[in-house]
């Protein structure tokens, strides 16, 4: 399987999800073509109601420990509420390219 469907389909089974975008973000880093190492995670949930942001972080790493055995290098969490993720109006921070290392 696919390490973003896996990210994709572990996600959806362990939250209850308002929105769920996740990007294979690997070509904006010095991996070989095609590598499923890099991610942006953009999870919006009900569960994370009244749950410190770290506390929502590590139930993510919890949820995703087989993905990241899988050769996941980086994930970028950006964890909302509803009401977090509805005053953002679906905006997301943007990544930044990477900026060092080469093959």
């Amino acid at each position: 399987m696919q390490v973003q469907k896996l990210i994709e389909e572990t996600l959806s089974t362990s939250f209850t999800i308002t929105h769920l975008d996740v990007a294979n973000e690997s070509h904006m880093h010095s991996v070989p073509a095609n590598s499923e190492t890099h991610f942006k995670v953009v999870l919006a949930s009900p569960d994370f109601n009244g749950i410190r942001k770290v506390a929502r972080h590590q139930q993510v790493y919890k949820a995703l420990d087989e993905a990241i055995k899988k050769g996941v290098h980086a994930l970028a969490l950006h964890i909302y509420t509803e009401d977090e993720w509805r005053e953002k109006a679906g905006d997301s921070p943007t990544s930044p390219n990477c900026m060092g290392g080469g093959q």
